[in-house]
């Protein structure tokens, strides 16, 4: 990819671009030799081994919400990206199936606000995952129509994300769920930001023909502070690239509970996934860690067991889907939000030009912001 990389340049033709388009491609399928899989761990001269402060989470504190140890973790950087972090699955044996199902369950309920308040009154919204139930509970072999759940593209949490203004705002704010809260907490203490402040949160919902355009994450006041993403259920490729659109990608596997601390330097870099792909063998373990989180038994846990009932439906689900989850600070000490227009202060969320339906990669000479996930039937250029 290298050389290619540098023929596209050399060329003049966007690399980024191109690259994006290679990986898409399904006929004829990619070659994904030089992607780089952290979770081989093979030796590679662009790895590098992340620094990470173990005091800073305690044991306890860790498993509360379903992670090993920090001094277990398994997280690299790569040369030429500093303030990049990538840490292997951190989480527990059984502890995935919680977060799945907050993903799927709990964080795409009211007041949030999703991609289906587009066209959908909220009373029609207003339990997805009921609604939902019926269809991801029938047999596989029979083909009923899509779920609501298998509609959802994106949901937003905290400061709610516009898609229109590409800003957040003070009026269209509700709570951060705490759980998740705590969470991100303890992931970017161990990566050397304590006291980051989980404000907002986007949930990307992939199915497996789906893609995120090429973007960076520039919304947020505080850039200070890093951004954490993670995700589960099937793998994906993900690009990073420079600070210049054409600035051609690092590509590399994201599996499910993997986790990237973006920072520093890289925390406005242009990135983007362009494919979903099966979880390979041996990953796809979250069939058989169903619905006992290993730090259950503790008091003061914030996983609870996942039902049967409910882990059918989430199985069903990630078999063919992956659930991706940015947190941002928003806001730095002391910052609040600039005084805007009447006008600008749009809270219905269901205009979305963040949502790239049919024109997911058209370079308007613009940076391109936060963004959510397309779908099939989007044409990526």
């Amino acid at each position: 990819m290298a050389k290619m990389a540098a023929a596209m340049v050399e060329s003049g033709e966007d690399a980024f671009r191109k690259i994006f388009k290679f990986y898409k491609r399904r006929n004829p399928p990619p070659d994904f030799s030089d992607v780089i899989d952290f979770s081989r761990g093979l030796p590679s001269d662009k790895i590098v081994p992340a620094k990470l402060d173990p005091s800073a989470v305690s044991d306890v504190e860790g498993a509360r919400v379903g992670l090993q140890p920090v001094r277990d973790w398994r997280a690299f950087g790569l040369q030429g990206y500093p303030g990049f972090i990538f840490i292997c699955n951190p989480f527990l044996l059984g502890s995935q199936p919680f977060w799945v199902r907050q993903c799927l369950k709990t964080y795409p309920q009211k007041p949030n606000v999703c991609n289906l308040d587009m066209h959908m009154s909220p009373s029609e919204t207003q339990d997805i995952w009921g609604k939902s139930l019926r269809g991801l509970s029938s047999p596989s072999g029979k083909r009923e129509p899509k779920t609501l759940l298998e509609k959802l593209r994106w949901v937003t949490l905290g400061y709610h994300y516009n898609w229109d203004t590409k800003t957040y705002s003070a009026n269209h704010h509700t709570p951060f769920p705490e759980d998740l809260h705590s969470l991100s907490d303890h992931v970017t203490a161990a990566c050397g930001f304590p006291g980051f402040n989980a404000e907002a949160g986007i949930l990307n919902y992939y199915r497996s023909d789906s893609s995120l355009g090429i973007h960076v994450d520039e919304s947020e006041l505080d850039h200070s502070r890093p951004l954490l993403s993670f995700c589960f259920g099937q793998s994906s490729i993900f690009l990073l690239g420079g600070t210049r659109r054409q600035d051609p990608p690092t590509a590399m596997f994201m599996h499910s509970g993997d986790m990237m601390v973006m920072s520093g330097q890289s925390r406005l870099l242009y990135h983007a996934v362009p494919r979903i792909l099966p979880a390979p063998e041996g990953q796809a373990a979250l069939e058989m860690e169903r619905c006992s989180p290993a730090s259950s038994s503790q008091d003061s846990s914030v996983l609870e067991p996942v039902s049967e009932e409910d882990w059918k439906v989430c199985s069903r689900y990630i078999q063919s889907s992956r659930v991706n989850v940015t947190v941002r600070q928003v806001l730095g000490p002391g910052q609040s939000f600039p005084e805007t227009p009447s006008s600008q202060q749009r809270t219905d969320a269901g205009q979305t030009a963040g949502y790239h339906e049919g024109h997911g990669d058209q370079d308007s000479g613009k940076r391109k912001r936060s963004s959510s996930c397309d779908s099939a039937d989007a044409v990526e250029t």
